[in-house]
């Protein structure tokens, strides 16, 4: 799995130049170049150019994902072959149903780590085997869609599939992402949100505004408490192993080895975040 952060993923439109040069300065973690929904059919063509000469520019430590249109559209494979060519840490390819549309996009580029929009049915009924795809590298749950073809109200109705997802991605070591927040500018809808995929388990969320970038990295970030608490954890039970005993005690609660791995995994994405946001 990639230990980078992954807190924050916001949408830029591929097609608009200042949109992406304005991402260079934000404070998210990924950066989705969108080719898809975000752009107009009759932007297609050239967001593939414009998209390419900013990617040459330096977005920092960000992660760059680019997300193509579907191959069974009459853009994807182009987009897929200019992707191929672009400076971009992986591909996002929409509509994910099954190892074979992986199988179709990972023929025409050879090199990039390909992420999956889980957003249909038949995707979230086969996350397991998508998720096992040796090019797979994370999963980005597509909410809008999926609520459509579910003829679903609210996020209550979808929760079945964003565990089914973030357990298949779980299983076999990938990134998973939580859906957009549609209403950008209902900051308490956002954290509640937040919080919930959050204590659900996914890395981070996507995002449709910039607006949401600080509320969405303080939710999926360790807080000061709990990075106090890792440190807590750890040095307990060193202190204990060093005393011949298994397990150690931290206000009042049991302490062992599994409690350690999670307390440095969180020290060690404490670190990272405090990298990436001094670079």
């Amino acid at each position: 799995m990639d230990h980078r952060p992954a807190r924050s993923a916001l949408y830029i439109p591929g097609s608009k130049e200042r949109a992406l040069e304005k991402a260079r300065g934000l404070p998210v973690d990924i950066i989705l170049f969108d080719l898809e929904d975000a752009v107009a059919p009759d932007a297609k063509v050239d967001a593939r150019r414009t998209l390419a000469a900013a990617l040459t520019e330096d977005y920092g430590p960000r992660q760059k994902i680019v997300r193509i249109n579907g191959l069974d559209t009459i853009w994807g494979a182009d987009d897929a072959t200019a992707v191929a060519a672009m400076d971009c840490d992986a591909v996002l390819l929409p509509k994910v149903d099954s190892p074979k549309d992986v199988d179709a996009l990972a023929d025409l580029i050879p090199d990039q780590p390909i992420w999956a929009m889980m957003e249909t049915p038949q995707g979230i009924l086969n996350a397991a085997a998508i998720a096992a795809h040796p090019r797979i590298a994370g999963f980005v749950m597509g909410t809008n869609d999926l609520a459509k073809d579910l003829n679903a109200r609210g996020r209550a109705a979808m929760i079945t599939s964003l565990q089914h997802c973030l357990l298949a991605a779980r299983a076999y070591g990938i990134v998973a992402l939580d859906g957009v927040f549609n209403a950008f500018k209902d900051d308490d809808g956002l954290k509640v949100e937040c919080d919930a995929g959050r204590d659900m388990g996914f890395d981070g969320k996507t995002l449709i505004h910039p607006a949401q970038v600080a509320i969405c990295n303080a939710a999926f970030g360790p807080t000061a408490d709990e990075i106090a608490l890792a440190e807590l954890q750890i040095a307990a039970f060193e202190a204990a192993e060093a005393a011949g005993q298994g397990v150690a005690v931290v206000d009042g609660k049991i302490v062992e080895n599994l409690h350690v791995v999670t307390a440095k995994a969180t020290l060690a994405k404490a670190v990272a975040i405090a990298t990436l946001e001094t670079s």
